[in-house]
């Protein structure tokens, strides 16, 4: 098994593209702590892992408190006694114009995005760096590659996640640390669920804009984010891999003609 051994940490692991991720690695044979706000779910995503013969804890973690994520780091360490990876999945999402965005909502989203993986890759890191070895895989975006309507706050935070990420493969390659990102386009998580309630047909406009012509599912997400915590992935750098059904790929007034061609009113889906 590709991850037979190691201990893993997932933030936000208890829904969408967290808790995928850490059925993932436990069929691979990895031990894991499921760290998320939400301890209830947590805890159920943790008995998932056990159930497929992996040892598993839950912690409820605010992964803008430097002092519980040291906690995090702390209890691990006594329950396995190292950290070989750890994926950053835990994050949040308002949309708003920016002449409407709060300062509030700015804090919110930059805090729990870009403080928060910046918080645990610099705790774990640490102890990376005694270990002389880790994985680490920070969750950026396609809202961290281009812009778009309502992202200020949210792209913002993301194309900071995918600079940190540069900077930490770069610092920490000589402990043999290799640190990646993976950029979602828009998956099915809870997180976008909610977004939508507001408006059911931003799913249907998201998946016209999208050449494909479908979101991602969590567990496609998950599988690359595997491939950069395994061996498999051991020369690959500071780089940031896009899962977005050629979303980034396109120019994006092609990405309206696509739209058009399907028979839909693109216009409705972008302002």
């Amino acid at each position: 098994m590709k991850l037979d051994g190691k201990v893993a940490i997932v933030t936000g692991g208890g829904s969408g593209i967290g808790r995928a991720t850490a059925l993932s690695f436990a069929g691979e044979g990895a031990d894991l702590v499921i760290a998320d706000k939400d301890l209830s779910s947590a805890e159920k995503v943790s008995n998932e892992v056990k159930s497929l013969g992996r040892q598993a804890l839950a912690m409820q973690i605010d992964v803008t408190s430097r002092v519980q994520v040291a906690q995090l780091v702390e209890k691990t360490l006594q329950t396995f006694g190292t950290i070989d990876i750890l994926v950053n999945s835990a994050g949040i999402n308002y949309q708003c114009l920016t002449e409407e965005f709060s300062e509030e909502a700015w804090d919110n989203v930059l805090n729990t995005n870009l403080k928060g993986t910046f918080l645990c890759c610099q705790a774990v890191g640490k102890q990376m760096v005694r270990q002389k070895q880790g994985k680490i895989v920070n969750i950026g975006s396609t809202a961290g590659h281009r812009g778009g309507f309502g992202q200020v706050a949210y792209g913002a935070s993301k194309a900071g996640i995918i600079q940190l990420t540069r900077v930490l493969a770069i610092e920490w390659l000589k402990h043999n640390i290799k640190v990646n990102s993976v950029s979602p386009g828009t998956t099915m998580s809870p997180m976008f669920e909610r977004l939508t309630k507001a408006n059911p047909q931003l799913v249907r406009g998201r998946e016209q804009m999208i050449p494909l012509g479908r979101m991602n599912q969590p567990e496609e997400v998950a599988s690359v984010i595997l491939f950069l915590a395994s061996p498999e992935s051991d020369n690959i750098i500071g780089q940031d891999i896009l899962v977005d059904g050629g979303s980034c790929a396109v120019f994006p007034g092609d990405a309206l003609t696509l739209a058009r061609e399907r028979n839909d009113n693109p216009e409705a889906f972008i302002h």
